[in-house]
């Protein structure tokens, strides 16, 4: 099968290429037709080594040059990427289980990791079952392009619910997204893209790699870490760069970390979009990073609060009208599907919009006619504008389903449409999400999301919002609520408790969990609900002490 995507491996452009971070502060570059060349020289490798087209090709490999020509090299060879995590912040052991799970439901023909990461990989092949050793990244003497299988990517899911999934995306999947996102983003020829986000989670990979590559965009590429380190560091690449994509927590974070002075002199009038999603977005975050780089010619209207899944390929909807994103208080007493939510404040992002955090939610735009989006009820019906159920996504991104026949609690794959387990309403024209069906409880008949929960706890408690994590979890013949804590203090907790209480009712059992280093995410950043609460089950959370 042919694709756009590929294209460029055959007719590079020159003069244009990527910029990639140094850990020195500095860049380096190597522009497309370097980047083509050794992709299909890798390509020759892969050949040799038996990849065919069709074939799972599984990536270890670290944000580098390297990781870049052998992704393309895993396309010009005609297999399937399948792009698998570095080790973050894991324990050695449980980053082996982690990647044995997905080379056990891969079933690849070939796992490439870097010389570094070998040993993990090795280890992760063992658990699985696999033969052989990891292959290390080298290129052939030969170039080769070979017509490419079905599926363009087996994209894991973060395992934020769960045991992570494979998900299929098609060639046509990831084109018709990949058009989407640049159409949305007012992309034109010759516009840079600026990104610290991993490659491994589908808004890295596909909406700031995939995209501005096959385009070939001028793209400057930083590894999560160097924005960790210095945030600064990405705020300046927009003096050049028009695009950008991150989830919210990075806006909050580079309002916290940097300096006004560390941005003197800076001209931020030629950004075109920064993208926001991957978790819900209060406006208080929002505006506070438009403060800091306001002086600096930064307008609200670059914001564009966005929706999507891997399970859409990526991009569902997008706000691109160029304008401010609009906020919106729902009423928590009328979050019940199938019922209409009562909206009690709204306004578009500015001045209110400070301190605006818990029981918030940012407009996330209007669905395209390729991208149709409904909201049905718990029977699959169609609702109305403003009733609140299950978001529903059809049109060319939506992906055929999970590799191997695995299948999720909440997301399901029916009559090409993606029934997403997010909850959503419809007002004013856009799509507003609540977040995950199966991260709420009912309490009383409606739904209470344990997001906005832990906004209020976060608040309350005075932890801050990335040190509090709720999980909906079966009680004993009622619904219960675990909240996990990174502290050992409990001075909070009686406040907490009786917020709680007037919040969800004396009728939900909860479990109060502290102690340090308990909160685990996926490789995007959000919060490993499920997994924590069978973890201390299990009693292996080391440290975890239960609040009585």
């Amino acid at each position: 099968m042919a694709s756009a995507l590929r294209d460029w491996l055959d007719k590079p452009h020159t003069g244009r290429g990527v910029y990639l971070a140094a850990d020195d502060g500095g860049w380096e570059f190597r522009d497309y037709g370097a980047l083509a060349s050794a992709a299909r020289r890798t390509a020759g490798a892969l050949i040799e080594e038996g990849v065919r087209p069709g074939d799972v090709v599984c990536l270890i490999l670290p944000t580098d040059f390297t990781c870049i020509e052998t992704y393309f090299g895993v396309w010009a060879a005609g297999g399937t990427v399948c792009l698998i995590t570095p080790p973050l912040f894991q324990d050695g052991d449980d980053y082996v289980a982690h990647v044995a799970a997905i080379l056990r439901q891969a079933s690849p023909a070939l796992v490439v990791a870097s010389k570094d990461l070998a040993e993990y990989a090795g280890r992760a092949m063992d658990q699985a079952g696999l033969c052989g050793e990891p292959w290390q990244p080298r290129q052939a003497a030969e170039t080769e392009v070979r017509p490419a299988g079905e599926l363009a990517l087996l994209q894991f899911t973060s395992g934020s619910s769960g045991a992570p999934r494979g998900v299929m995306v098609t060639w046509a999947n990831l084109e018709a997204n990949a058009e989407l996102i640049a159409r949305m983003a007012g992309y034109e020829d010759g516009d840079e893209v600026a990104s610290w986000l991993p490659l491994y989670h589908d808004m890295g990979l596909i909406g700031a790699f995939i995209t501005p590559i096959a385009r070939q965009g001028t793209l400057r590429l930083m590894r999560p870490d160097h924005f960790i380190r210095d945030p600064a560091r990405w705020i300046r690449c927009f003096t050049e760069a028009a695009h950008t994509a991150a989830p919210p927590f990075a806006y909050a974070y580079s309002a916290r970390r940097v300096k006004p002075e560390q941005l003197e002199g800076l001209d931020l009038s030629g950004w075109k979009m920064a993208l926001v999603g991957a978790e819900p977005i209060d406006p208080h975050t929002l505006e506070v990073f438009a403060r800091l780089v306001e002086p600096f010619g930064f307008s609200r209207s670059v914001f564009k609060p966005a929706y999507g899944m891997a399970e859409t390929t990526l991009l569902v909807t997008m706000d691109n009208k160029g304008r401010a994103p609009l906020a919106v208080r729902p009423d928590p007493e009328t979050l019940s599907f199938g019922s209409p939510v009562r909206i009690l404040e709204q306004h578009s992002l500015g001045a209110q919009s400070l301190g605006a955090k818990s029981g918030w939610v940012v407009g996330c735009g209007t669905p395209e006619e390729d991208v149709p989006v409904v909201i049905v009820d718990d029977d699959g019906n169609e609702l109305a504008d403003g009733l609140l159920g299950e978001i529903v996504v059809g049109g060319a991104s939506a992906c055929p389903g999970y590799f191997a026949g695995a299948e999720a609690k909440s997301t399901r794959f029916m009559d090409g449409k993606v029934h997403t387990g997010d909850a959503g309403f419809f007002h004013e024209g856009q799509l507003f999400v609540l977040g995950r069906m199966g991260d709420s409880i009912k309490v009383r008949g409606r739904s209470v999301y344990v997001e906005d929960l832990e906004g209020k706890i976060a608040e309350v408690s005075g932890l801050g919002k990335g040190r509090v994590v709720v999980v909906g979890v079966p009680g004993a013949g009622r619904r219960g609520l675990a909240l996990f804590a990174e502290t050992r203090g409990e001075e909070w907790v009686p406040g907490v408790r009786e917020m709680l209480r007037r919040r969800v009712g004396d009728d939900v059992e909860l479990t109060i969990v502290v102690g340090a280093g308990l909160i685990q995410r996926t490789s995007s950043g959000k919060p490993r609900r499920r997994y924590m609460w069978e973890r201390l089950q299990a009693g292996h959370m080391d440290g975890a002490r239960i609040v009585p």
